[in-house]
């Protein structure tokens, strides 16, 4: 009797693994690599200048299933539009080039289709600098390779690997990222501490408006933008968005902080002004006052900065 010889399940095997399969292996390494994003791009968000947006963190766990269910399509469209001609792409160089599909042709044709989606995003969205296309360009060939280097497999029993791996990526991420927190590599922003002093003064928004602190408990305001709607947001009883509807008036200003910085606000009362409180932002160096235009979510604002006094 003739032994059997077992192939072990982790090695290459000479056919090809199912299209539906390397669909979804595609899809899965698409969705780590953009909680990988998220999880940068919210550090990064920490360490940048940013508005005191209110989160919902009970709405946005509610909202996670209609979320994963949208990225899921979103990352089906990916493979399908964007990795699947990658795999074609580099498989059609490596039969026209050497005589054979090889591995290293996934990287160069994934920089050929990257190359040309990041131009168009750049041309769309009104240009940008040299740095930001080459960053932008580096990075989308990176994540668009992996998938496709992953669909190009012929290993058997791949998903398990490549889930483990995923999350201990994603997780080593956000470790490192706190890490950097502790140890002081990033530095989280904060607005600056401000006392009533502090705000005694002129406050311009750049455009000739302007508030007037005064010690005694006083505000002047001059043309101050009193419609904080967006400017895109154009009706036929105001066709201008709100552009030009700016009020001038005296009335009396309040300084309160309860809770530590983010809780900062300067309450305004002027007759001919319907705004809100303002909110405290900007840097030690260089602080402000700002308000919402529109949906807080949308980090839209509008922003009184500290007046050069005239010498």
């Amino acid at each position: 009797m003739t032994p059997t010889r077992t192939v072990p399940t982790d090695q290459p095997t000479s056919g090809k693994r199912p299209w539906g399969l390397s669909l979804l292996l595609s899809i899965l390494a698409l969705l780590l690599e953009a909680v990988i994003a998220l999880v940068v791009s919210f550090y990064y968000g920490a360490t940048q200048e940013s508005p005191n947006v209110i989160g919902t963190p009970a709405l946005l766990v509610l909202a996670l299933p209609v979320i994963a269910v949208f990225a899921t399509v979103v990352a089906a469209a990916l493979s399908m539009g964007l990795v699947l001609p990658i795999v074609w792409l580099a498989g059609v160089l490596g039969r026209r080039v050497g005589g054979r599909e090889a591995w290293w042709w996934i990287p160069v044709a994934a920089g050929a289709v990257s190359l040309v989606v990041v131009g168009l995003a750049v041309a769309l969205s009104g240009g940008s600098g040299v740095g930001s296309f080459v960053l932008g360009w580096v990075l989308t060939s990176a994540a668009l390779a992996v998938p496709a280097l992953l669909w190009r497999s012929r290993r058997r029993r791949v998903f398990g690997p490549v889930l483990l791996w995923g999350v201990v990526a994603v997780v080593l991420t956000a470790v490192l990222g706190g890490v950097g927190f502790w140890t002081g590599l990033l530095t989280e922003y904060r607005p600056p501490a401000l006392t009533s002093a502090d705000l005694v003064g002129r406050w311009s928004d750049g455009n000739g408006g302007t508030l007037t602190f005064s010690a005694d408990g006083r505000v002047t305001a001059v043309d101050i933008d009193d419609d904080l709607t967006p400017y895109d947001d154009f009706t036929e009883d105001d066709p201008e968005g709100g552009k030009d509807d700016r009020c001038s008036g005296q009335g009396t200003w309040a300084y309160t902080s309860d809770t530590g910085l983010w809780s900062q606000e300067v309450s305004v009362t002027v007759d001919a002004c319907s705004f809100e409180n303002w909110y405290v932002g900007g840097t030690e160096g260089r602080p402000t006052l700002y308000q919402y235009i529109g949906d807080p979510d949308s980090w839209d604002l509008y922003e009184l900065a500290r007046a050069q006094e005239e010498t």
